[in-house]
């Protein structure tokens, strides 16, 4: 097997471990009552889970791929889409659109942080010019 694709296949572990809590978590049986607060700390957990998981693609798959970014977008994406879904098979609960926004919202945090500070290529380096004193 080639090194680069073992690499990306051991990556893979943690975008897939963070599917499997997301999962987890959408399995578990809605509840009636939520104040404001419970639900504004949902949201924002949405928004982490989804951010965490565009992060931990674009990894994996930054050793196979030269623009690793779309895809991570694109698989965290979909699976928001089919974690809706799956949510509309569990009691007490309901998938929505405006979740996938929401979890979407995670996603572009996400690709701000990688597009500003992922690490340069070699190539894409400047010199450093060094300051040269006044005679």
């Amino acid at each position: 097997m080639n090194p680069r694709t073992r690499a990306a296949l051991l990556r893979s572990i943690v975008p897939l471990a963070i599917m499997g809590t997301i999962f987890y978590f959408s399995a578990q049986q809605g509840i009636d009552h939520h104040g404001w607060f419970a639900v504004l700390l949902r949201k924002l957990g949405h928004v982490t889970e989804y951010a965490l998981l565009t992060f931990a693609w674009w990894w994996a798959l930054r050793v196979v791929t030269r623009r690793p970014l779309p895809w991570a977008i694109g698989i965290a994406l979909a699976y928001a889409c089919t974690d809706e879904f799956h949510q509309t098979l569990v009691r007490g609960r309901d998938g929505t659109p405006r979740d996938i926004v929401i979890d979407a919202i995670g996603m572009t945090i996400a690709a701000l942080l990688i597009s500003r500070w992922r690490p340069r290529r070699p190539s894409e380096t400047r010199p450093r010019s060094s300051p040269v004193p006044s005679p």
